[in-house]
């Protein structure tokens, strides 16, 4: 297919949608946590989640979506058209992090853990993999 000027509108909305759609999983998931931070700890201001999510023990294994958030972000705002090879570099990311499994890392456990506890971040889950399954290609 040729890399016409539709062709690049396709596939930065899509990537936006994506990032659109990882951020909602995002905070859903760091909602989870904090309200479980909150049950132990007490409860906390704006201010001290931030830092908490920032710094935090117990929030570090959502840092990889947001790693994927800030990746999608350069590729938004690059002066480089984007191409097939970095959204398909990006989609097996994204696609290989979202995998839950109670026996896998620490994500991976945590991840299943939040699908098996909140119906919300199976719909937020569900959302992002309908995106993955568009086609970034065009």
């Amino acid at each position: 297919m040729l890399d016409t000027l539709q062709y690049r509108i396709d596939r930065y909305q899509r990537l936006s949608e994506l990032r659109m759609k990882l951020l909602r999983l995002h905070k859903i998931l760091l909602d989870a946590e904090r309200v479980a931070y909150e049950q132990v700890r007490g409860k906390i201001t704006s201010g001290e989640m931030l830092r908490l999510a920032i710094d935090g023990e117990q929030f570090a294994w959502l840092r990889q979506i947001s790693q994927i958030i800030v990746q999608i972000d350069h590729l938004l705002q690059s002066d480089e058209p984007l191409t097939p090879e970095a959204i398909a570099t990006l989609i097996a990311d994204v696609r290989t992090l979202l995998v839950p499994d109670e026996d896998g890392n620490e994500f991976a456990m945590k991840y299943d853990a939040a699908l098996q506890r909140y119906p919300d971040v199976v719909l937020a889950h569900a959302d992002v993999v309908r995106v993955l399954a568009s086609d970034f290609q065009g």
